[in-house]
């Protein structure tokens, strides 16, 4: 039985058992299938573990387990990314009720205001770093588990503030929690998850970031500044309570050595009525091919830095693309073209077109592929970026106190947020930045926002994973600190036109990386994707 499934599995077809081959030569076969590569190869050979059991009664009594324990699993764990959304727009609200605080200790000037939201990308990164080692070290679940102690720490800190020095140590401390389960969530959800669904689930950090965002922007209307805080508590709590049934990744304890407890993992996530040995074997068989750590010689193998670089090279052009800058900036950036949103509004339609697109990257990833979804949205991004970018430079300017562009306005506003707008919109023409703006934000949440952290939790090498996903993180929120820091010294200094001809510019990069660089892993195995890389017949550098 075990024989012909795996026969079933490697081919993708349904056919009834071979009579006379042995175990060995059904091994070799399948060992085969998995080194075929993975570029250009749109069909069913690559369904190592297909949704399709022999029998229609088989499939619902395998399917229903399985699926539930993943989900649920999964759930537990992007809690985390819940709350790193949470974080991440805490400011929004909370800078202009301190900018009017009566509390000489707690009264923000603006450039305290700049700090105060830019240092949350401070934080993440450190978080990414560390990642690094305790992605490894204390395995991809206990890693998250831990990012709930400066989580914790930090919102207590902002909610009981007395000081400034206290608020941007809660703000750093949210940050490293948000950049630790950045790097560690998706790849225990990579790990766990079957290749069917892993794209579905792969898309569910950025999913629940998003709605973490859109539940501070909510609750911001009901509750004052410290009650916030102590709001974003209550999912840290949650996360803790539900990861402490969860079990491990089971490539994670083979990696340890910890063969029984990995079984007894998998066999948790498939549910008991699946037959596991199959898929044990090949997650045993790749592990065992690696040692415990990388070491020098072994990252300067092609088989090693290919994976690593294209991760990298995704994290630094996503960020590169411009969102952050964009997203911090939106408000102002509207209030310069003469497009007036109450900010209320703004965070409203923002948050929803996030939310809604991410929900279709979800939804199609695992039908539509990986690469199809990139190309769709670097060329919408494009699009938008250049419209916005061409808009600015030719078309109606908004009034202002003095000669100068708006770009004057844009840095007062964007710290504070209290002076009036410059101008208000005077036709239809004046919505084409609200059109675009929403465009670019459709484009990144239904490709390069979710699959960027997907496709670094999938190309990454096992044994190199942990390492190299902090890595990713570190790399993005250093870029993240950067460009947000840089932005209004390119606009006051050239005009907001330029960062947007820049962002367009980038996006038309990220076509060509895709298109040459980027496999399509879609209904892949991690085995198989690394198998690739390891003895892949098409060169990603050339």
């Amino acid at each position: 039985m075990l024989g012909a499934a795996a026969a079933r599995s490697v081919s993708g077809r349904s056919c009834p058992p071979a009579p006379g081959p042995s175990a060995a030569a059904r091994t070799l076969r399948a060992r085969a299938a998995m080194q075929e590569p993975l570029l250009g190869a749109e069909g069913p050979d690559y369904d190592t573990f297909p949704e399709k059991s022999p029998s229609p009664g088989e499939r619902t009594r395998v399917g229903a387990p399985q699926n539930k324990r993943v989900f649920l699993a999964t759930f537990a764990a992007v809690l985390g990314n819940f709350s790193f959304g949470y974080a991440l727009v805490y400011t929004s609200p909370v800078i202009p009720a301190l900018e009017h605080s009566l509390d000489p200790d707690l009264s923000l000037t603006k450039t305290q205001a700049s700090w105060f939201g830019s240092i949350f990308t401070l934080g993440a990164a450190a978080g990414g770093l560390s990642a690094m080692v305790l992605n490894d070290l204390l395995g991809r679940k206990l890693s998250i588990m831990f990012s709930a102690v400066p989580s914790a720490a930090g919102y207590a800190l902002m909610a009981g503030a007395h000081g400034f020095w206290m608020l941007l140590l809660g703000r750093t401390l949210t940050g490293f929690a948000g950049g630790l389960t950045a790097a560690c969530i998706p790849v225990y959800v990579s790990e766990i998850a079957t290749p069917s669904v892993r794209g579905a689930l792969g898309a569910t950090p950025q999913l629940m970031a998003v709605f973490g965002s859109l539940s501070l922007y909510a609750l911001g209307l009901l509750l004052p500044w410290r009650w916030l805080a102590v709001a974003g508590e209550g999912p840290v709590l949650i996360m803790i309570l539900l990861l402490s049934f969860m079990p491990n990744s089971p490539r994670f304890l083979l990696s340890r050595g910890r063969d029984t407890e990995a079984l007894r993992a998998l066999a948790w996530l498939r549910g008991a009525d699946t037959d596991i040995r199959w898929e044990f074997q090949q997650i045993q068989d790749n592990v065992r091919r690696q040692s415990t750590h990388m070491s020098w010689a072994e990252a300067r193998n092609p088989h090693m830095y290919r994976p690593i670089l294209i991760a990298l090279l995704m994290r630094f052009l996503q960020q590169l693309m411009g969102i952050t800058p964009i997203l911090v900036y939106l408000q102002p950036i509207f209030e310069s073209t003469a497009v007036l949103l109450p900010p209320k509004d703004d965070a409203a339609i923002v948050g929803a077109v996030r939310l809604f697109s991410v929900l279709i990257a979800a939804l199609t990833m695992d039908l539509a592929g990986r690469k199809v979804l990139l190309f769709i949205s670097a060329t919408i991004m494009f699009v938008a970026n250049l419209t916005l970018g061409l808009y600015v430079h030719f078309g109606p300017k908004p009034l202002t106190p003095n000669s100068t562009m708006s770009t004057v306005g844009l840095e007062s506003v964007s710290l504070g947020g209290t002076e009036q707008p410059l101008a208000t919109p005077s036709s239809y023409l004046t919505l084409v930045p609200l059109v675009a703006t929403m465009l670019f934000i459709t484009g990144y949440a239904m490709g390069w926002g979710p699959i960027t952290w997907l496709l670094m939790s999938e190309i990454l090498p096992l044994q190199a994973r942990g390492v190299a996903s902090g890595l990713c993180v570190l790399v993005s929120w250093l870029t993240a600190f950067a460009l947000t820091k840089s932005f209004l010294l390119v606009v006051n200094a050239f005009g907001l036109h330029v960062p947007f001809f820049f962002f367009a510019a980038i996006c038309l990069a990220s076509l060509v990386f895709t298109g040459c660089w980027v496999p399509e892993t879609k209904g892949r195995s991690l085995e198989q994707i690394e198998s690739f890389f390891r003895t892949g017949r098409r060169s990603f550098l050339h």
